[in-house]
């Protein structure tokens, strides 16, 4: 009888519990650095590959890496001194910016195979690749012609596009790319009113609005199309994390700060990471929005990792649940990029609430026998 009546109890405190008390944990991995000073992530495959940038020996340049199987490899430049890996894909290709020889313009590339491409431009000096997809297909921000305007751009078959605008003269930026070739950023609204974030499908760029505000940005996006980033709310007195779905954009909230938050990337769950200033604008910390929850990621990781790290920004997140962020070791200070691995597969929403329901049948049969 005793044990029915724990079991009925167990079960009553699991279905009152908010779904984030059943938070993951994580297991941290510094990613150490090229040889120089620190590293920062800038995405992740669904492999747990990452790329970003990091100092060489001796701090002479930054240059794109790839992190692979416990290994950081430098993917060089185009020539000049510099370069950054911003998005992976799938397959491991990698686009982002590099200077050419003699650091004259930068301009995007994608890196395969051991070789690295210049993109071109649209007619300017300077362009760089923000992601790629399972494709190939690139999208990023380049200047035009006589260096008007930045404008986003979809790179697809050797051909750079013009995505254009909303509207406005002051130019677009994509940001990410999904595998059906849509497209998110910002841009400029007519007569440059407003920045706006945007959604790119079938050859028209669709305005996402804002929390209020004049301003947004869309930061990622996912296989269905839902978007993550940044927007203003009204009055324009803070910045906050959004996810754009089904038509609607939805206010993430902060960590308890009022300097705000940003969503980064957003996986096939609806999973978002990003930052956020904690109580009393503190800190900046990396922050989880799962099922309706925004988690520090601090607040996640293992007792181990939590005392010697603190991790400042979520950069991506696959649909593994694992999440590339970028922080700091707490005893020097130096920047490193992290990879956080789940400890167990992350359940979705509906195999959570499931789970719950089971656990209430289970407490149910409990009271009755």
């Amino acid at each position: 009888m005793g044990t029915k009546i724990l079991i009925s109890l167990m079960t009553a405190a699991l279905l009152a519990l908010p779904l984030s008390a059943m938070a993951q944990e994580y297991t941290v991995t510094d990613l150490g650095t090229l040889g120089g000073a620190g590293s920062f992530a800038e995405s992740i495959n669904a492999s747990g590959e990452v790329t970003g940038y990091s100092d060489t020996v001796g701090n002479a340049g930054f240059q794109a890496f790839v992190y692979s199987n416990g290994t950081m490899q430098s993917l060089g430049t185009l020539g000049g001194t510099y370069s950054v890996g911003y998005g992976i894909n799938a397959s491991g290709q990698v686009t982002g910016v590099s200077y050419t020889a003699g650091n004259a313009n930068s301009d995007a590339f994608v890196y395969s195979n051991g070789t690295m491409q210049n993109l071109g431009t649209l007619g300017g000096t300077d362009s760089a690749g923000q992601g790629i997809n399972a494709s190939g297909q690139v999208t990023g921000e380049s200047y035009t012609a006589g260096n008007a305007s930045e404008h986003a751009f979809l790179y697809s078959n050797g051909t750079m596009q013009d995505l254009g605008t909303l509207g406005g003269t002051y130019g677009s930026a994509g940001q990410a790319i999904n595998d059906r070739g849509e497209v998110t950023g910002e841009s400029w609204t007519a007569g440059n009113a407003a920045q706006h974030a945007f959604l790119y499908s079938n050859g028209t760029m669709q305005d996402l609005g804002t929390l209020g505000g004049t301003i947004s940005s869309g930061f990622g996006i996912n296989a269905s199309g839902e978007v993550t980033g940044t927007s203003s709310t009204a009055g324009n007195t803070t910045t906050h994390a959004f996810l754009y779905s089904n038509g609607s954009m939805r206010d993430l909230g902060t960590l308890g700060g009022t300097d705000g938050s940003g969503g980064e990337s957003i996986n096939a769950s609806g999973q978002v990471t990003g930052v956020s200033y904690t109580t009393g604008n503190a800190a900046e910390h990396a922050f989880l929005y799962s099922n309706g929850v925004m988690m520090d990621l601090n607040s996640l990781i293992s007792t181990g990792a939590a005392s010697l790290y603190t991790l400042t920004y979520g950069i991506g997140i696959n649909d593994n649940g694992q999440i590339v962020a970028d922080g700091y070791v707490d005893a020097t200070g130096q920047d490193v990029a992290f990879l956080l691995t789940p400890t167990s597969p992350v359940p979705s929403p509906a195999s959570a609430w499931l789970l719950l329901i089971g656990l209430g049948a289970i407490g149910g049969l409990a009271r009755r026998a």
